[in-house]
């Protein structure tokens, strides 16, 4: 179920989707590219990338940079983890998901609102400094701030650990947007 919430009331619809979107750096497509020069000025990349709404960005979980792959990373042999394998982990992990929420109307982390946030995102001691100094340095909402918690415990579910580290905490901040 998703709500969508109005100024004369909310409404429920009966909908659970993911929403994946892509866009330029710039208007010209090569700000930060280390081969091709940017001909954008600096105010006109701020201004493309101010198109986008920060409330709208906010609602994001992950934001992920894309640099140009050199041909030579395109043709050599691949060294990462097969398709097996993380598909194992991300099973393993969805199943670890399910027994904590089976007496919930939930079926994964995303799902989690605020209350069962802290419930299950137990964090390390250490992981608390992390984000008080997170929550300074990045200005997170109150949203973002719960959005880092639910990713740093889908983190820590694919590690198989039950307590979210400074490690789980810390990837779930690198995916948050650079100002």
């Amino acid at each position: 179920m998703d709500c969508v919430a109005l100024p004369q009331g909310s409404v429920t619809f009966p909908a659970n989707f993911m929403l994946v979107g892509a866009m330029n750096p710039c208007s010209c497509g090569y700000y930060g590219d280390l081969k091709k020069e940017c001909t954008c000025s600096p105010s006109m990349v701020t201004r493309y990338q101010k198109r986008v709404s920060g409330p709208l960005l906010d609602r994001f979980d992950i934001f992920a940079e894309v640099p140009r792959v050199e041909y030579e990373k395109l043709v050599e042999d691949p060294t990462a983890e097969t398709s097996e394998v993380v598909r194992h982990r991300v099973e393993a992990a969805r199943t670890v998901q399910q027994r904590r929420f089976k007496e919930l109307d939930l079926t994964s982390n995303a799902d989690m609102g605020p209350q069962e946030v802290w419930r299950f995102c137990a964090l390390e001691d250490s992981s608390k400094g992390l984000l008080k100094a997170a929550m300074e340095r990045l200005t997170l909402s109150a949203r973002a701030f719960h959005r880092v918690l639910k990713l740093s415990r889908t983190i820590a579910d694919l590690a198989g650990v039950e307590t979210i580290g400074v490690a789980h905490l810390a990837e779930a901040l690198q995916y948050r947007p650079r100002s």
